[in-house]
């Protein structure tokens, strides 16, 4: 069976939670509709006239990109101009088109994660570079007969819920009676219709973040043997878990400037990359964006970075970090390509655990618009 394009799409949000984006960044469906099976997925970094065209020759029904397709408010569809034509064959085609693009970077085991995995920066350790998003923390209080007390709480924390700083399976639990009369139609686990139950019940407590609320909620739902649950979600004031921005943290292996531009040429796959600095700077901690980083150099030099890995440095960003001693290694924003196979296998294995048969293919077409010479 295939999946349902809503529900390839509530895969991607458990990656990537629309709520993770930048302000007015254009992320979402931006064409076709989601309403229908799909039997193939392509993921790609750019929507260009030749990854449809693979996306045609795959009988793909959906992409999945970073980069949006529509920037701004359409004032017509003028099907002679390069922008029309493409959506032109899109819509006749039937092929839809999702962005996922700064929810993308921000998402644990997203694209700055993939990036900072390429360039050698040590896992433990690492932070974001400008906060984007602070989890949402909620109190979840369900009451549970006590024959079933242990199945729940294991299923709420195997869900994700329970975590405060650096510790898990955190909960509170309390012993109690509860009471209810099962009415007319009900199907009741304990109990008879129209007669007044006491059940010996435990109330646990815990503490779920907002990205896998519907995940743990779920969870619960599913072990909780009573045909109406009783339960409690509240939003509380503790500040939860951030997200961000670029990764930076210390190197697996410290190198000087030059050597690790030489590494990343040949990690990220790039002909060429520009180097801002003196390349027998030592390299011990090194921070990485993709896309345009020009705006985060003094980012990375806060979060005590020694050079900033990114994309799109222009001239007077770069004589700015020399004088402000800092180093930057410009790769390119087309790294972020590491997104379409790294992003295909997660979705694939996805799928695979939900019993689709649906398949998603990395694109295979090279969008780098730049020719080096």
């Amino acid at each position: 069976m295939f999946a349902n394009g809503n529900t390839v799409v509530q895969l991607m949000e458990r990656l990537a939670p629309k709520y993770y984006a930048v302000e007015n960044d254009k992320i979402g469906l931006q064409l076709g509709t989601l309403n229908k099976p799909i039997s193939t997925v392509i993921v790609a970094l750019d929507v260009t006239e030749q990854v449809v065209d693979e996306a045609i020759r795959a009988e793909a029904d959906l992409i999945i990109a970073h980069h949006a397709i529509i920037y701004r408010p359409l004032a017509k569809l003028d099907t002679s101009t390069p922008a029309g034509k493409l959506y032109e064959k899109l819509i006749k085609h039937d092929i839809a088109v999702y962005i996922s693009h700064t929810n993308l970077d921000v998402a644990d085991g997203g694209i700055n994660d993939w990036l900072a995995d390429q360039a050698g920066i040590l896992a433990e350790g690492r932070q974001s570079l400008d906060e984007v998003h602070t989890d949402q923390l909620y109190k979840l209080a369900v009451y549970v007969p006590e024959t079933h007390h242990e199945t729940v709480l294991n299923a709420i924390l195997h869900a994700g819920a329970g975590h405060i700083g650096d510790y898990s399976h955190c909960s509170f639990n309390t012993k109690g009676v509860g009471t209810f009369m099962p009415g007319e139609g009900t199907s009741p686990h304990i109990g008879a219709q129209g007669k007044l139950e006491r059940v010996d019940e435990v109330r646990i407590e815990t503490i779920v973040p907002q990205t896998i609320q519907r995940k743990v909620v779920a969870a619960m739902l599913k072990a909780h043997p009573y045909e109406e649950v009783a339960y409690d979600l509240y939003r509380i004031e503790l500040k939860g878990r951030s997200f961000g921005l670029g990764r930076a943290g210390k190197l697996a292996q410290p190198a000087t400037l030059g050597e690790l531009a030489a590494k990343l040429k040949q990690a990220f796959d790039v002909p060429m990359l520009r180097v801002v600095g003196d390349l027998d700077t030592p390299i011990r901690k090194a921070a990485v964006l993709g896309g345009s980083g020009g705006r985060y150099v003094r980012h990375a030099k806060f979060a005590g970075a020694d050079v900033l890995i990114t994309g799109d440095i222009d001239y007077h960003t770069a004589h700015d970090a020399v004088a402000d001693g800092m180093t930057i290694i410009d790769a390119g924003h087309n790294i972020e390509k590491v997104m379409k196979a790294k992003l295909a296998e997660w979705l694939s294995r996805e799928l695979a655990e939900a019993k689709y048969a649906t398949k998603v293919i990395p694109s295979v077409i090279h969008t780098e618009p730049f020719t080096f010479i």
